[in-house]
């Protein structure tokens, strides 16, 4: 059976996972949309079947039988598998020595170990042409203050992609990473006007608007395309030009600078 591309989105239920899925379907791409809310997928689907090819499934990544339930979901629904987009994390910030092992825990299972498995499960089933693409963030590339877990699983993630493009683009199937700087979304929302948090993103970001849900999907639905199709093995930092350049606002720079405490 063969007919539109097929891909799997998880953490889709919500913000840039919800957009992913919806910039999919106006690429003609059928979804498989899944992610922990029953609920919150239906609404989803409500929404979006009207216009779109999707169906859902409500599983946690980190469970053990995730990958096969999610996997074999597409098939049974769809007959095939061309992509699959990593894009729930856990968002779970905070410095390595007041890190406890459930924390840890909680980050790595979500971020680095739930799509390794979850690419394990999927790889057997895609063809010449599939793509892989994980969602990471900027904290993978450059770290930051109050990282933590977070910075190392982003990071693993990249490290993961490259050693599948190694592997596996001699196969037809790409890789990429995705990492965009902090976007507004539920799990952002309630830091967003703090003013640390406006300091370290807003006030060192060298463009003139805060980056939106719909353009992380407009990348990685790009490099699920033929357009996008001979990007393979990199990493694309969609951050206004947050982790290249070293800017700060007028304000900060010509500051009054007072002593701050370290985080020891």
């Amino acid at each position: 059976m063969s007919g539109a591309p097929v891909a799997i989105v998880t953490g889709a239920a919500g913000g840039i996972g919800e957009a992913i899925c919806r910039r999919f379907g106006e690429a003609g791409v059928r979804v498989v949309a899944t992610g922990r809310s029953a609920d919150k997928l239906a609404k989803l689907k409500a929404v979006l079947e009207p216009s779109m090819q999707i169906t859902t499934i409500a599983v946690d990544v980190t469970a053990n039988e995730a990958p096969k339930r999610i996997v074999d979901h597409a098939l049974e629904s769809y007959g095939q598998l061309d992509h699959l987009v990593n894009n729930a994390g856990a968002g779970v910030w905070g410095l390595v020595h007041e890190t406890s092992d459930e924390m840890l825990d909680e980050v790595l299972n979500t971020s680095l170990r739930a799509p390794f498995r979850l690419c394990r499960e999927a790889l057997p089933h895609m063809r010449e042409g599939s793509s892989i693409v994980h969602v990471g963030s900027t904290y993978g590339i450059v770290g930051g203050y109050d990282g933590g877990a977070y910075s190392a699983a982003k990071a693993g993630l990249i490290g993961l992609m490259k050693t599948m493009a190694a592997q596996y683009g001699l196969k037809g199937i790409r890789s990429n990473v995705v990492a965009p700087g902090v976007i507004r979304t539920g799990m952002t929302d309630a830091y967003w006007e703090h003013p640390g948090f406006r300091r370290m993103n807003q006030e060192m970001t060298p463009f003139n608007r805060e980056g939106t849900s719909e353009d992380v999907a407009n990348v990685v639905v790009f490099l699920c395309s033929k357009e996008g199709g001979y990007i393979h093995g990199q990493t694309i930092a969609l951050d206004g030009g947050w982790s290249t350049t070293k800017y700060l606002i007028p304000e900060a720079l010509t500051a009054a600078r007072t002593p701050g405490k370290t985080a020891f």
